[in-house]
């Protein structure tokens, strides 16, 4: 959702209101079969044949409630609006709802939606984040939580998972998401829906899904956020719309269609893009939002005339509800229906779907929150232990010379946090965190501290301070603290570089701040900001032991570090308890076993850069395409370090033929040949050497994360079929698959190098896409 930049303009609203006043799973029961029940679908239909065509067009109504914004009390008691976001307080949802329930006509219960996309009050680590656990379990438990704590307090529909596939980390929205790989990304969305769902729409204790940006939102040029784009079929099907339909097949109750201009056409009003693609190939039976003004930008993209014209393109394409600030385009439908420029029967199908979803999640039974057991409910303990979890869970250990890190407690009597990182509440959650508890965030300063306890002394110090020069949007919620003058810059730095010198050892956090990464915060520089790099230099110049913990939301340019900094630990933004993962993994109670979920550039000029890129007329000359410096990554795909570590042998096949509709297994046997124990992710990776098309050198079709003991084995197998060898051709405009033999790698990156072949039987076909 575009909130960014909305919260933006609804400030300079109020200014002027105020003048004038990972594995194959088979699909979890399906969120549209709910809705197509037909006694949900009875009920819906009966209660469609007592509405006006103004509160049919008011279901079709999403707005904000934040308090610069006028009072929507009237509207909803007109039947002006079917869904709010914004709203987390049960007091106040209830309050609107009671409206709802008791002054308007037809009693239609209201729902509440909200950006859930990494935690409500116990925050989790950022997708990206959770992405780089390569544990889709990991991902469903942590969601399962976040809407847990989202039910209790009457929100019933959150705007995620954020399963835009992105290549290029100059993006900042690359944040939200599970990074460059579809399959990896298809993983994650599945589990994802599962954990914000539950095992049907209208589980207690879960609230609906509405995977974003429909679609190909992560593919925005340059990594600027919201331009136009322009994606081949054969990138849109076999690169972005696969995590899509994972979370289809999930059951995935909503979809929220992209707004920039997709191939010429804005998304919002692309009628192949929601109704040919999403719901006659996906599959898709449940209700489409539009994303922050989507359909009144139209008009500004010079799509639409105006904004009735924009409203009646969008609902024609398949959009169903619209997401405004104040005055829908939807608002128009009404008289566009009463000329005859939009049929009702078109206005009917939308409000059908939402009025199920209402029904489906039990909305007319209990429409209130209930205030106590929200209190119960946040305050869970249950829920910060996840959270650590799934922060360790998170940690990629990027480098470690001379094994350097795991830190032994006992040794080092005077310890040194230093960075803008250090002790922040506010950036160890991240982007995307609104209601968060900052008194219960441990930053990586109070993680490190209260390991060591009394053995050791720990002080902390910022040195600098990171600092955008234009607003984010967050500053609505969080305000940020007054910039630093020259002064006290000065002071911050000398008193960082003086407490290093004073000390035994250093942890430099380094890395982004939250407002520097998530929406509305895309880079065309990837060096770490502000005066980070100076800070650096004095830490290593000190000659003390020092280790990097890195937290950010994209890849950056590690130049002058990554070849001083012994160690680097990279730990993204962590959320609740993400300072006690990161300590625990700096002193070794945990051993991290992350792997990065996007390719790591060594600067900016190599991005757009991922590893299944297709193979050059000159594949000897791959790695160095550039005169001033290597073309290969700084980090590849899948790249993570251990404190242990692992011998894999070489991937043997139960038959050499994947034959039509057959199946074929690829087993391995993995070894932990060090001294503790520690987690590997094994990677299955196959390239298929000649078809009708040129396939990528490698793509991902497998992976396990797997724990050992020190000195423990254990055999591990993966399952190829037709779906992990079929691909989309873009001159035939099918799924295709083609015989011949394929490469096949296993190992613990995109590099991996133990290899055999199979061959696929058979001749050149066309299969069915699902």
């Amino acid at each position: 959702m575009r909130i960014m930049k909305f919260l933006l303009l609804a400030a300079a609203s109020a200014v002027s209101l105020n003048t004038a006043a990972a594995r194959p799973a088979p699909a979890a029961a399906s969120a549209s079969l709910a809705t197509e029940d037909p006694q949900v679908l009875a009920r819906a239909d009966a209660l469609l044949a007592r509405m006006t065509i103004e509160e049919k067009v008011g279901q079709l109504a999403q707005l904000f409630k934040i308090p610069v914004l006028p009072s929507v009390d009237d509207k909803v008691r007109s039947g002006q609006v079917g869904s709010l976001l914004f709203i987390t307080d049960p007091a106040e949802a209830n309050r609107l709802q009671k409206i709802a329930m008791t002054e308007a006509r037809l009693k239609i219960p209201l729902l509440f939606g909200f950006d859930v996309l990494h935690g409500l009050k116990t925050i989790f680590p950022v997708p990206l984040g959770m992405a780089a656990s390569f544990d889709p379990d990991v991902a469903e438990q942590a969601q399962s939580v976040a809407a847990r704590e989202a039910r209790a307090v009457g929100i019933g529909w959150t705007f995620g998972p954020m399963i835009d596939v992105a290549r290029d980390p100059r993006w900042g929205r690359m944040v939200e998401g599970a990074g460059e790989d579809p399959f990896l990304g298809a993983a994650m969305a599945r589990a994802q829906v599962r954990g914000f769902q539950g095992p049907r729409l209208g589980t207690p204790g879960h609230v609906i899904a509405g995977p974003k940006h429909f679609a190909g939102y992560g593919a925005s040029p340059g990594g600027r956020d919201y331009d136009s784009l322009f994606v081949s079929d054969a990138e849109l099907y076999n690169v972005y719309l696969p995590p899509f339909a994972a979370a289809v097949d999930a059951g995935a109750g909503n979809v929220m269609s992209a707004y920039m201009d997709f191939n010429d056409v804005p998304a919002s009003a692309s009628p192949r893009l929601l109704t040919d693609i999403l719901r006659g190939e996906l599959g898709f039976k449940g209700w489409v939002v539009s994303d922050a003004n989507a359909i009144h930008s139209q008009v500004k993209q010079h799509f639409a005339a105006d904004a009735g014209d924009a409203a009646v393109r969008a609902m024609k394409a398949g959009n169903d509800m619209e997401m405004a600030l104040l005055a829908p385009a939807f608002a128009t439908l009404a008289d566009s229906v009463k000329a005859g420029k939009l049929p009702v029967e078109t206005v009917d199908r939308s409000v059908r779907r939402i009025l199920a979803a209402k029904i489906a999640m039990g909305l007319f039974e209990k429409p209130y929150a209930d205030e106590a057991e929200a209190k119960r409910v946040l305050a869970d303990p249950a829920h910060r232990a996840t959270a650590e979890r799934a922060a360790e869970r998170s940690l990629v250990l990027l480098r470690n010379e001379g094994g350097l890190l795991p830190l032994a407690p006992g040794a080092h009597k005077k310890v040194a946090v230093i960075g803008p990182m250090a002790d922040s509440p506010d950036d160890t959650v991240g982007p995307w965190a609104f209601v968060y508890d900052r008194d219960e965030t441990v930053t990586l300063f109070e993680g490190v501290r209260d390991r060591l306890g009394r053995g050791a002394s720990v002080q902390t110090a910022a040195g600098v301070q990171l600092a955008r020069s234009f607003p984010s949007g967050l500053e609505m919620f969080q305000p940020p603290p007054p910039a630093w003058t020259a002064e006290r810059r000065a002071t911050e730095f000398q008193q960082a570089v003086k407490l290093a010198g004073d000390s035994d050892l250093i942890v430099l956090a380094l890395g982004e701040a939250r407002n520097q990464s998530g929406e509305r915060a895309s880079a065309s520089d990837l060096r770490l900001p502000g005066e980070q790099i100076k800070l650096f230099e004095a830490v290593a110049a000190t000659g003390k032991p020092f280790v990097v913990v890195l937290m950010n939301g994209r890849p950056l340019d590690l130049t002058g570090i990554v070849d001083r900094a012994p160690a680097i630990l990279e730990g993204w933004y962590p959320g609740t308890r993400g300072g006690t993962a990161l300590a625990r993994a700096l002193f070794g109670d945990i051993n991290p076993g992350g792997k990065l979920p996007v390719t790591w550039p060594r600067s900016a000029g190599q991005v757009p850069i991922f590893y299944a890129h297709n193979r050059s007329q000159a594949p000897e000359t791959q790695a160095q395409r550039y005169y001033d410096q290597p073309s290969s990554p700084l980090f590849a795909f899948g790249h993570g370090l251990s404190y242990t570590s692992f011998r894999i042998d070489t991937p043997v096949l139960d038959t050499p033929e994947l034959k039509p509709a057959g199946r074929l297994t690829v087993s391995t046997t993995i070894t932990n040949t060090g001294a503790r124990a520690g987690d590997e992710v094994v990677q299955l990776y196959i390239h298929q050497r000649a078809g009708r098309a040129s396939r990528p050198v490698r793509e991902l079709r497998g992976f396990q994360r797997v724990t050992l003991a020190a000195g423990e084995s254990r055999k591990i197998s993966f399952t190829l079929d037709e779906a992990s060898v079929k691909y989309w051709h873009s001159e035939e405009r099918a799924w295709v698959i083609d015989p011949g033999t394929f490469d096949l790698w296993v190992g613990t990156d995109a590099k991996a190098d133990l290899t055999t072949t199979f061959v696929v039987g058979g001749a050149p076909r066309t299969v069915a896409a699902r």
